[in-house]
């Protein structure tokens, strides 16, 4: 059974995914400086990393300020999308650029099973008897 994935990144500047949906997404910025002197060689360094998220079309922060068409990690941290501004400075810091679709599940062609159907298609894909 073939449990490669193919990956299609979409600049997020073009389209954005379906409200709800779990996502990688690529995210660009710079790490901050805590350090006055600067001896952390990583510090001010630019970076281009993938996360976990979700996108969602609305979405309240935790300090009610409400976001539209954004991406949302797991500690609740909302990022934007490449280029658009937010109303606050801070949220155009370490904008999302790419995002892609999360894989589905090993030799399925879904995201989600419950039941029945998990238990079958997790001992199918580890070569198992239900």
């Amino acid at each position: 059974m073939d449990m490669r994935a193919e990956v299609e990144w979409v600049d997020s500047r073009e389209r954005l995914p379906r409200d709800g949906i779990p996502v990688a997404a690529a995210i660009t910025g710079r790490f901050p400086s805590d350090d006055a002197d600067e001896h952390d060689p990583n510090a001010r360094q630019e970076f281009w990393l993938v996360r976990p998220m979700y996108f969602t079309t609305r979405h309240f922060a935790e300090d009610g300020r409400e976001y539209h068409d954004c991406f949302v990690d797991s500690d609740g941290v909302v990022r934007l999308p490449y280029g658009r501004s937010g109303d606050d400075p801070q949220d155009d810091d370490d904008p999302i650029t790419h995002w892609a679709y999360l894989p589905t599940l090993p030799g399925t062609t879904v995201h989600y099973l419950t039941g029945e159907e998990a238990k079958t298609a997790r001992a199918n894909a580890l070569g198992e008897r239900a």
